[in-house]
């Protein structure tokens, strides 16, 4: 006899009675499937959980069922088809139908396009929202079916790492690890010190800003370079690409560390994946030479981009795009909403004002001095603009940096560093970088020293830095004195929460409608000012502690019952969510 036991088929040698009665009878079994003939194996045959004797005339069977129907004939014959693919034929496809999401049609062109190409080096500038993550998936997950591909590494801003671990994980089951400084330091413990991290796993997730660190590349470029200049079957997914576009537009533009970082790593990956939304800065000379990194063999920088080339290798729609072939995207509406009425002593008004006079003055005394100085003056102003554009409580932080290198300037005029340690715009600027994680007011933060760096190179100059100084200090006080005082734009807010969220806010009232309001920032600072502006003017509404959440860009949002989100992407930006439900992962 022929029977079925543990997902295997078996062919019954022996039957040993039970010896007494209510036991098992012992069966002694020989495996007959091609990877196991011959294997021996004993078991008490009612002890099984799926044992079942395999009917033994099968043959009389046939010609007595009814045809299948067609749907399920075809489910069969599909079947039959897809498990039939091969590596060499680019126009059928697998990933779609092994991960855990509803694909949209549009999302498949990337995918289509990459199967196209002899080395998969394909940039999607797709429009935010359209699913750059989930297209990055299907054509790595399609790369590994077709064994094109063993080793993955992703590089993103530090705020989006995670995020893309559990989209790996729960929509293409890819399990990522991490690698920073905690996972160096459990692989060291249990392997020894002198183990490369990077041999100890084929997937990672790497922040943007250990690219630039020496001792993590210097084993990642040995690790590549282990079989050849370029590693066989591995693929790059380089997120937030346009980070590594030069940011100058001059016909020779200077490579930041980061580009210079990422020119030396993408040349020794087999495949290179770059994910965009803002793929041009407006520079043709920056484009060409992000597209150099992707594929030095169809571009070189400082040569113009010919369309056909570029059509080849990227994949550009945008929301209105997809709106008009297939829906989906509700229509957006932007209403501008002008602040008007402020009195000319209203501080952020007055501050305005001093800064600008601030930058004349500077401009005046720099304007004999060399280019490095002057392009730290300006890096400082703008700094200190996109501050005080945020809210008083962020610039009053950032000023007092500015005042204190001043003073360390004025007090101790010695050489400073022939450039700034750090500047705010040489690694990726990003909302989510690790930098803006770090925005607290305890004057130790990468962008602080960033300030105090580019203010002493511009400090020392030229001599005569009084002036500034005494401007720069009254600034302070006056932003010392406002910073915690709502501005106009909070007195708006509030009017607004009123009018939509909770009729009779400002009178006692207790009752919330089903509107949900999203508050964008950029800055913590700004972020944790508006949530105490909110907070205490809501404290007397129903549940009044869960009203407000916060999301800071780690993936997650644990909140009940909230109605207003508080967010750090923009800068200060609001949008009513009353018809466009917002998730964590959208």
């Amino acid at each position: 006899m022929f029977v079925r036991a543990r997902h295997r088929h078996w062919l019954v040698e022996d039957v040993t009675g039970p010896i007494s009665p209510g036991d098992s009878p012992l069966v002694r079994l020989s495996c007959i499937e091609d990877d196991a003939q011959g294997e021996s194996l004993d078991l008490l045959w009612d002890a099984e959980l799926d044992a079942a004797i395999v009917a033994e005339d099968l043959w009389s069977r046939i010609g007595g069922d009814t045809f299948d129907d067609p749907g399920t004939f075809a489910t069969y014959l599909h079947t039959l088809r897809w498990a039939a693919v091969t590596a060499t034929d680019p126009t059928l496809l697998q990933a779609p139908f092994r991960a855990g999401i509803k694909v949209d049609p549009y999302q498949l062109e990337p995918l289509r396009k990459a199967l196209q190409l002899p080395r998969v080096n394909m940039f999607i500038a797709d429009d935010v929202g359209l699913g750059k993550t989930i297209e990055a998936g299907l054509i790595a997950r399609e790369l590994l079916l077709r064994r094109r591909i063993d080793t993955i590494v992703v590089t993103a801003p530090p705020g989006m790492l995670v995020q893309w671990q559990e989209e790996m994980e729960t929509r293409f089951g890819l399990s990522f690890v991490i690698l920073d400084r905690n996972y160096l330091a459990t692989v060291r413990r249990e392997r020894g010190y002198a183990i490369n991290a990077w041999r100890t796993h084929n997937r990672f997730l790497v922040s943007h800003r250990l690219l630039i660190d020496e001792s993590y590349t210097a084993d990642m470029r040995a690790w590549l370079t282990e079989a050849g200049e370029i590693r066989p079957k591995s693929l790059l997914i380089f997120d937030e690409a346009h980070h590594a576009a030069p940011a100058t537009g001059a016909r020779f533009p200077i490579d930041s560390r980061f580009t210079r970082a990422m020119r030396d790593l993408a040349g020794h990956f087999e495949h290179r994946l770059f994910l965009s939304a803002t793929p041009h800065n407006g520079h043709s000379n920056s484009f060409s030479a992000l597209l150099e990194l992707l594929d030095p063999q169809r571009f070189l920088r400082r040569f113009k981009v010919r369309k056909g080339d570029l059509d080849a290798i990227m994949v550009r729609r945008l929301k209105e795009d997809i709106r008009a072939v297939q829906g989906g995207f509700p229509q957006r509406h932007i209403e501008e909403i002008t602040i008007s009425d402020l009195p000319e002593d209203a501080p952020e008004l007055v501050l305005a004002r001093m800064l600008g006079h601030l930058r004349d003055i500077r401009e005046q005394r720099l304007s004999d001095a060399n280019r490095s100085a002057q392009n730290a003056a300006t890096l400082v102003l703008s700094h200190l603009q996109q501050r005080l554009l945020s809210s008083i409580e962020a610039f009053a932080h950032t000023i007092r940096v500015h005042r204190l290198a001043l003073e360390r300037a004025e007090t101790n005029p010695a050489a400073p560093p022939a450039a700034p340690a750090r500047t705010l715009f040489d690694a990726p600027g990003s909302d989510d970088d690790d930098t803006a994680e770090s925005d607290q007011n305890d004057g130790s933060s990468a962008r602080d020293e960033a300030v105090a760096d580019a203010t002493l190179l511009a400090a020392a100059a030229v001599t005569g830095i009084e002036a500034e100084l005494i401007l720069v200090r009254d600034m302070e006080q006056i932003a010392e004195t406002h910073r915690d005082r709502p501005d106009r734009r909070i007195a708006w807010l509030l009017e607004w929460i009123e009018q939509e969220m909770c009729p009779g806010l400002s009178t006692g009232g207790r009752t919330w409608t089903g509107t949900r309001l999203l508050i964008f920032t950029e800055w913590e600072a700004t972020r944790r000012y508006i949530e105490r502006k909110l907070r205490a003017a809501i404290s007397h509404t129903d549940h009044a502690d869960s009203r407000i959440a916060v999301y800071s860009g780690d993936g997650k949002l644990h909140a009940e019952n909230w109605r207003i989100l508080m967010t750090r992407r923009a800068r200060y930006g609001l949008r009513n969510s009353r018809n466009s439900p917002w998730s964590p992962s959208g």
